[in-house]
């Protein structure tokens, strides 16, 4: 019964702690500093959240463990969890990191068009080389979900 209750409280207190820094983001508007102090919250809070879950259903609940006889596969452990895990911030990380990358060389590469239309092939380089982090996280994310 206290199983059936946490699986359902700890995924509510875990979206509520995600979304709670950008509630009011979204209902008015609000100075750069104050989203970039949220934003950092936001991280903060979601990485504690995944830690306190890992250290939930590793070591307080042993029934959701795998058993002690040999396992020729791994579905449905811990160990499958924390590779889709694995695997979902290779691909959420990168996809981040991309984002910063273009966000940042994008504009540049306009105002160097802006000045020379000849520098339209260097400026384009920037900015894929940007994209190419994003897509390298999800060929991670690729084998790493086909070994599991």
């Amino acid at each position: 019964m206290l199983l059936n209750i946490m699986e359902i409280i700890l995924p509510l207190v875990g979206l509520a702690l995600v979304f709670l820094p950008f509630a009011l983001a979204f209902v008015k508007k609000i100075a750069r500093n104050v989203i970039k102090r949220r934003l950092y919250l936001h991280v903060g809070l979601f990485f504690s959240l995944i830690l306190v879950l890992s250290l939930y259903f590793l070591l307080i609940s042993p029934n959701l463990q795998a058993e002690e006889t040999v396992v020729n596969s791994i579905i449905g452990t811990t160990a499958q969890g924390l590779g889709f895990l694995g695997a979902a911030l290779a691909t959420g990380l990168s996809a981040l990191g991309a984002g910063i990358a273009v966000g940042s060389a994008a504009p540049a590469a306009i105002g160097a068009l802006a000045e020379n239309p000849k520098n339209f092939g260097k400026a384009m380089i920037f900015v894929v080389l940007g994209e190419g982090v994003a897509i390298y996280g999800v060929l991670i994310s690729i084998l790493i979900i086909n070994k599991l």
